[in-house]
């Protein structure tokens, strides 16, 4: 129950930083935010293994500029496959 937590606390982080670094307006709710912030953070966490910087003294700064970095490719895939001039109701 507490990794669930954690998964959702990380995706929040990542996807809120990813959506504060983005330009113009990203469409998308907290939820969607969430779950693109954590596969962001799950597939940054895997490619920092790749390259050897996943496990470091202190704070993992490359990991989180990989995941944050993920995470905006993956909120742009979504709004381009979404359609970004669609109508808010």
């Amino acid at each position: 129950m507490g990794e669930i937590i954690g998964i959702i606390i990380a995706g929040a982080i990542i996807g809120a930083l990813a959506r504060l670094f983005m330009k113009g307006d990203q469409p998308i709710g907290v939820l969607w935010t969430i779950i693109l912030g954590a596969l962001g953070a799950w597939v940054g966490t895997w490619v920092a293994g790749l390259l050897g910087v996943a496990e470091t003294s202190g704070i993992d700064w490359i990991r989180w500029i990989i995941s944050i970095l993920l995470a905006i490719a993956f909120i742009s895939i979504y709004l381009a496959v979404r359609g970004r001039s669609r109508p808010r109701v």
